[in-house]
């Protein structure tokens, strides 16, 4: 997620610059072929015109689609910013007797356990996604040694060697590590730790965690619907081909001097169209990885601190930081 105030348009354009410089070229071969050769070739620009509103219309609808799926992903995980710290707060307020000190922090661990084999799944890669623009860190095609081992050391620190031997081999090891949270919240209600009415109260929490995970594990494996994604790019194609051709209606007549800049507006309006295009194609996926998405890795590790200085625990990691205006 870009946190400064804009882009800068050098930025903008650096990350979509092919299509201009394509459609400038694409624009001086066709105006060469017309102006040297003599060959009549313009379309008048109406029907065009009437193309490139269906298009900007049709772009119009993608890209507020999309922009929906990444708005919808950013509120479910402000739905676990709230859920995980009512847990941290009843678990802390509802939990007393002998020990209740290291059973508070088990608890406390074992939800950020969860949260960080949670991300880790988000950020695996899906066929549909845009793995070559991924940010460093995030390229593990799926679940392989090296993201394995890497969600195994980050979450040791949280559960013990017992618990992560036992999600091995495990689909889906973010749920598992929530049933074992359920078992061991059940546990301490037989063992007289709380009573039903605030059993009850955690067991509610723990389906709004298994929601907010359905959830984005919904939007993760569910693709913007391919029809219409792959739609919007052709119709996008169908109008920047005739664009130049016409341009050559317009500038037929005018002198040469001023007959050059119709390659160069064909590639300002062929970049025009494929940028909002591309914008439309980078919302669909809201944690693939890149540097558009939701902040997942920066949103837990804030819940991490609100819910470990709850307990008073120590060497509590700062807050993820910001690289070149982005936070991931």
């Amino acid at each position: 997620m870009y946190i400064k105030k804009n882009y800068g348009f050098w930025m903008t354009f650096a990350w979509s610059m092919r299509p201009f410089f394509w459609g400038v070229f694409y624009g001086l071969g066709v105006c060469i072929v017309s102006y040297f050769a003599g060959f009549n070739i313009s379309i008048p620009w109406s029907p065009i015109g009437v193309i490139g509103i269906a298009v900007a219309f049709y772009l119009g609808f993608k890209n507020n689609s999309s922009y929906d799926r990444t708005w919808e992903a950013r509120k479910i995980w402000g739905s676990i910013v709230n859920n995980s710290r009512t847990f941290g707060a009843a678990t802390t307020s509802f939990i007393k007797g002998e020990g209740e000190s290291k059973i508070q922090r088990e608890l406390i661990y074992r939800h950020i356990a969860w949260l960080t084999a949670l991300r880790f799944q988000l950020r695996l890669t899906r066929p549909w996604e845009h793995v070559e623009n991924r940010a460093h860190g995030f390229n593990a095609p799926n679940f392989s040694e090296v993201s394995k081992d890497q969600l195994d050391k980050e979450i040791a620190f949280f559960i013990s060697a017992e618990e992560i031997r036992a999600l091995s081999g495990k689909t889906n090891k973010a749920a598992q590590i929530m049933k074992t949270q359920a078992n061991r919240l059940q546990e301490l209600k037989d063992q007289g730790y709380y009573d039903d009415f605030r059993h009850m109260r955690l067991h509610q929490l723990i389906m709004n965690f298994y929601a907010d995970q359905g959830m984005s594990e919904r939007i993760k494996n569910f693709p913007f619907p391919r029809q219409y994604a792959s739609t919007a790019l052709w119709m996008t194609f169908v109008f920047v081909v005739f664009v130049p051709f016409g341009l050559l209606d317009v500038f037929t007549t005018i002198d040469i001097r001023v007959f050059l800049l119709c390659p160069f507006l064909s590639g300002l309006i062929i970049w025009v169209f494929f940028l909002m295009e591309k914008i439309g194609d980078y919302s669909e996926n809201p944690f693939e990885g890149t540097y558009n998405d939701v902040p997942i890795t920066s949103i837990s590790r804030a819940i991490e601190i609100d819910l470990r200085e709850m307990i008073q625990d120590e060497n509590i990691p700062a807050p993820t930081e910001e690289v070149n205006g982005f936070l991931m």
